[in-house]
């Protein structure tokens, strides 16, 4: 069960995961989703990956003599992580541990705009439920393992990382592949921002992220990050300083030679910027924020 409240700091630990990719390589997934199993005797799996048989028989094998998974843990509710939990906790009596569904932890400003939107992520779980909701500094432990809670809404509004001594788990928030989608209403610009800020306080010595080989350097990637984001947002309002415009207009000027393939993720991205400066009341959207508007400078 999840424990809240203080506790000593843990050694790095990180000789005690093991990495297995599912084969779901993609634009927005790179080799594919990569699946933690961490500890040894009674074991943690920290996202299961895509509903794939192959995948499902890969954890399965590679649990040693007499090793039983106790926990599988959910970054966040995107399929591509989330959909093999329920089959993978029938096999094996394990319990599914999470934030929420595929809409908790949304922001109230994304909440009430998230009718008009609509679902902007064609990969959120919406059959994903988790047997146990975690929070913000629970603590989950097994015989040679503890994992901190660490909420870090953005990507999606219940995104978790998890922190095994200074080796954090940092699902979709922090990769060195690519930067993450935010896609309003599913994600929160404001909430991502706030997240790479409180992670950037930490003292991680390496990011195992959901997609893509491990982060060296995370602090140094931490800090990217925010400054990629702050330069995009400059990048808009310069463009805005020069007249409205759209969206697509938008993509096309700050993306200049972006796959075909990424141009909607592009989109949604400067969709969730111009949103996070609508609440900061530096834009203005007509008639109302979303992929049709028409955006100004204020």
């Amino acid at each position: 069960m999840p424990r809240r409240g203080r506790h000593k700091p843990m050694t790095d630990q990180a000789d005690l995961v093991r990495c297995l990719t599912a084969p779901n390589p993609s634009p927005l997934t790179g080799t594919g989703t990569n699946t933690y199993l961490v500890g040894s005797g009674d074991i943690a799996v920290i996202d299961p990956g895509p509903d794939l048989d192959h995948h499902l028989e890969a954890i399965l094998a590679n649990l040693r003599p007499k090793e039983r998974i106790g926990q599988i843990i959910v970054t966040h509710a995107h399929r591509d992580h989330s959909a093999l939990a329920a089959r993978l906790a029938a096999q094996t009596g394990a319990s599914v541990l999470a934030f929420g569904d595929a809409f908790a932890g949304r922001s109230p400003g994304m909440a009430v705009r998230a009718a008009r939107l609509g679902p902007a992520g064609e990969g959120l779980d919406l059959d994903f439920q988790p047997d146990q909701r975690l929070f913000d500094k629970d603590r989950i432990a097994g015989p040679d393992w503890e994992l901190v809670v660490h909420h870090t809404p953005g990507h999606l509004g219940g995104h978790l990382c998890l922190a095994l001594g200074q080796t954090l788990f940092s699902g979709d928030h922090v990769m060195g592949w690519s930067t993450s989608v935010v896609a309003p209403p599913d994600g929160d610009m404001g909430d991502y921002m706030g997240s790479l800020h409180r992670l950037a306080q930490g003292e991680w010595r390496r990011c195992l992220p959901g997609h893509g080989p491990a982060v060296e350097d995370p602090l140094a990637r931490i800090d990217w990050l925010i400054r990629h984001r702050q330069s995009r947002e400059a990048a808009i309002l310069k463009e805005l300083s020069q007249g409205p415009s759209t969206i697509p207009v938008l993509a096309q000027r700050l993306y200049l030679g972006i796959a075909p393939s990424l141009l909607g993720a592009a989109e949604l991205n400067i969709l969730a910027h111009l949103i996070d400066l609508l609440d900061r009341n530096l834009v203005s959207a007509q008639p109302w924020p979303d992929l049709t508007a028409i955006y100004a400078r204020l």
